[in-house]
């Protein structure tokens, strides 16, 4: 991909490190505190009914958070040494526990194999990317480009008003224009993990759908 805009001033490490921590805080506070709120109601000695409404927060919650912690674990974590490989179907369970909430279904079409750590963070990123088009919710449909180590995705975003972010799209294509904010980090994220694996990514509108590709 070729790339004739003039980047913004990139984070240094500490800075990048900071605020991909904050986005995995922002991730975690809610069911975090959800099971918070589930135990002071415990600890009110509630009625019957409200015992019950509280453990099921609790097990809801507690199920999220691990969820969405094993994702960020791998989508942004270290994953393993250098030059580990990842299964994608240890990928997929991750990304269905993740995004699949009852708003958002996943329809994964790659083959069950082992990939470089960080073509497969690729992967998740852009489905992170890709979710956020569709907020009320949809299908992301992920399909392989090519075959072997050097295969690429394509992840179809479709769902009612799913929409384009000109910003996260010119993020993927350019970089930052100024500098990196919490909102710039995943995109600024997902296009060095992009740039490391030797690859161009994209982000596009397709009618009504939204796509994300890497390859």
């Amino acid at each position: 991909m070729s790339d004739t805009s003039s980047p913004g001033p990139a984070p240094d490490t500490l800075e990048l490190a900071a605020l991909l921590c904050s986005r995995v805080c922002h991730d975690l506070i809610s069911p975090v505190g959800a099971i918070v709120n589930g135990l002071e109601v415990l600890d009110d000695d509630p009625k019957p009914d409200d015992r019950e409404f509280a453990l099921d927060l609790i097990r809801k919650s507690a199920k999220t958070a691990s969820a969405r912690l094993q994702f960020c674990r791998l989508a942004f974590g270290a994953a393993g040494s250098a030059g580990a490989q990842i299964d994608l179907g240890d990928a997929q369970n991750m990304a269905k526990g993740h995004f699949e909430d009852g708003k958002i279904t996943i329809a994964w079409n790659l083959p069950r194999l082992l990939l470089p750590k960080n073509r497969v963070k690729l992967l998740l990123n852009l489905l992170v990317i890709a979710q956020q088009t569709i907020p009320r919710g949809g299908v992301l449909t992920v399909d392989p480009l090519g075959e072997g180590e050097a295969m690429g995705f394509q992840i179809t975003a479709a769902g009612l008003n799913a929409r384009l972010s000109q910003t996260t799209a010119d993020l993927l294509a350019s970089g930052p224009a100024g500098a990196v904010d919490a909102h710039a980090v995943q995109p600024y994220y997902t296009r060095l993990l992009a740039e490391a694996c030797g690859i161009g990514i994209s982000l596009a509108a397709d009618g009504e759908k939204v796509v994300a590709t890497a390859r």
